[in-house]
């Protein structure tokens, strides 16, 4: 019996957790309780996963601090919506516990690991709420404290934990209305169930592959092409350390050499510069190296077989230029805008937002994403408009990734919120003021989206079938029907009150300047007493969203 696991088998366990978790990503998705074509729970939290699998992909040694450390940072960096966020904060909690324990790890340890990742993923939450993941990781956590003592090998302690996550589960519907309204069960909760089935498949020893390969991991691009090096160059601008960034493949690898030999490898790059990269297999090795010896970097890589486009840059002269060219650029004040679709971009450009990043219902940016795109902007402070509630904790996040800027999200949770948000802005007038008067303009606008079921269910009162037109704000369904332009004028009377003068229509793939024109005119004659407006937005999933003002 196994009564303890060592950092290899935790490895291993992250390994086919995320394997497991992918390859029923799909199947989460489907779970998400409104009928509108954004089900991306399991996508989200499987990119998460996936992220901390590539950060773990650089660690050559089984110590748990290095595993630990690089496990916690990977989610954190490619931490997706919420459900991946809190996530995230599961695996730093789990990680600081054993990051600090004993090279063998037993029940009672991992028992409280589970409970840190508890309690740091509820800490990530302003206000928990109950029926979610956080009562499935919670209620686990709890029985394996008590358990633990009770059984000590993971055979026998790990499918009981995994009993009571199911029967905590099972119980969300009870919890949180509107699963039970939906008849399911929360996405991020099996999610989870689905990871820790993983572990033990893991601790069980079933046969997985070193490196999980997926199309999730390969989503931002799998070229064998190097690309944009922006998350991987020091974006502060700080002092360079080492002054080469090399970069290379080898091919034509020698029959002599192992996969062995590839870990040595990156071992001996790590020992002559920082941002290592060293990754492939016994077909090609890709690598980037920070060093201040690049011909040792090259004659490492010679011992294992041929190099291939070799490239050296002098980051010290590229450092000079940047800094020289963002002191003399930047100013207190910036603003950064998460949305889809071109014309909903564009639009946010002419309100002269600084960066525009992709994101919405069906794609979530992670907290790196929104880092990264705020470091690109040369300014004190940046205004961040995550434009859907599902981004906004991941914004919150990015603030842990960025030490060179202050981050201020402004909580929009649609895009009038945040073309709102744009419009008050002043570059003269000082940070708080405009965060004050940006919070304010949000809470003027009204907003509503168009778009159609993609299942049948009832919910919010309605009796849903799969192709019917649906109106819905923020909260919930508030209108359905056969036709978009009937839906569309339903939803505005829900939404409308005495004091909106303005009617704006935005809309999206698939509806053509003509149908947007006709629509425009419907809705100024139902409603004489407002201004109707009409914009191309090109947003997908939402036939229309609608702003009231």
């Amino acid at each position: 019996m196994q009564k303890t696991i060592n950092c290899a088998t935790f490895r291993k366990m992250v390994l086919v957790g995320a394997k497991m978790l992918e390859n029923n990503r799909a199947k989460v998705d489907a779970l998400n309780v409104f009928p509108v074509p954004d089900g991306d729970t399991g996508t989200n939290m499987s990119l998460t996963m996936q992220s901390a699998v590539k950060e773990l992909s650089t660690v050559a040694s089984n110590s748990f601090p290095e595993v630990c450390d690089h496990v916690s940072k990977g989610a954190l960096r490619g931490a997706r919506g919420n459900s991946g966020v809190i996530l995230s904060q599961i695996f730093r909690g789990i990680c600081s516990v054993l990051h600090d324990s004993k090279p063998e790890v037993d029940t009672k340890t991992f028992a409280k690991a589970l409970e840190a990742g508890t309690k740091v993923a509820y800490g990530a939450v302003s206000i928990p709420k109950e029926g979610t993941i956080l009562t499935v990781v919670r209620m686990m956590s709890e029985y394996a404290v008590k358990i633990a003592g009770k059984y000590k090998d993971f055979e026998t302690f790990l499918p009981a934990v995994i009993e009571e996550g199911d029967r905590a589960l099972a119980q969300t519907p009870e919890l949180l209305p509107v699963l039970k309204k939906a008849g399911v069960v929360d996405s991020g909760g099996v999610g989870l169930m689905t990871i820790m089935r993983g572990f033990l498949s893991a601790i069980m020893g079933e046969e997985i592959v070193s490196e999980v390969q997926t199309e999730a991991a390969n989503m931002a691009g799998g070229d064998a092409e190097f690309g944009d090096n922006s998350d991987i160059i020091n974006m502060d601008l700080g002092e360079i350390q080492f002054a080469y960034c090399t970069e290379f493949f080898v091919i034509n690898l020698k029959k002599s050499t192992t996969l062995a030999d590839i870990d040595k490898l990156r071992e001996n790059l790590m020992g002559i510069g920082d941002s290592v990269i060293c990754i492939g297999d016994l077909e090609m090795v890709k690598v980037h190296v920070h060093t201040n010896s690049p011909g040792v970097a090259l004659t490492y890589a010679l011992e294992l077989g041929e190099l291939d486009r070799p490239k050296i840059e002098n980051m010290l002269e590229q450092n000079r230029a940047l800094k020289a060219k963002r002191e003399a650029e930047k100013k207190e004040q910036g603003m950064l805008a998460i949305c889809a679709g071109e014309g909903i971009s564009d639009i946010f450009k002419d309100l002269f937002v600084d960066r525009v990043i992709e994101g919405g219902q069906t794609m979530n940016p992670s907290a790196s994403d929104i880092a990264t795109a705020v470091q690109k902007i040369n300014a004190d402070n940046v205004f961040v408009f995550p434009n859907n509630k599902n981004i906004v904790l991941a914004a919150e996040q990015a603030k842990a990734l960025v030490d060179n800027r202050t981050i201020h999200v402004i909580p929009t949770k649609n895009v009038p919120q945040g073309f709102a948000a744009a419009l008050a802005f002043s570059p003269d007038a000082p940070v708080e003021e405009n965060k004050t008067n940006m919070i304010h303009a949000i809470d003027n606008v009204k907003c509503g989206q168009v778009t159609h079921a993609v299942r049948t269910t009832n919910v919010n009162g309605f009796s849903i079938k799969e192709g019917d037109i649906i109106g819905l704000d923020d909260k919930k369904i508030l209108a359905k029907g056969h036709d978009i332009d009937e839906t569309v004028l339903k939803l505005l009377d829900k939404l409308k009150d005495d004091s909106h003068e303005v009617i704006t229509l935005y809309y999206g793939e698939g509806i053509d300047e003509s149908d947007a024109s006709a629509l425009s005119e419907k809705v100024q004659e139902a409603f004489p007493d407002c201004d109707v407006d009409f914009h191309y937005g090109g947003q997908p999933v939402y036939y229309y969203m609608l702003s009231l003002e």
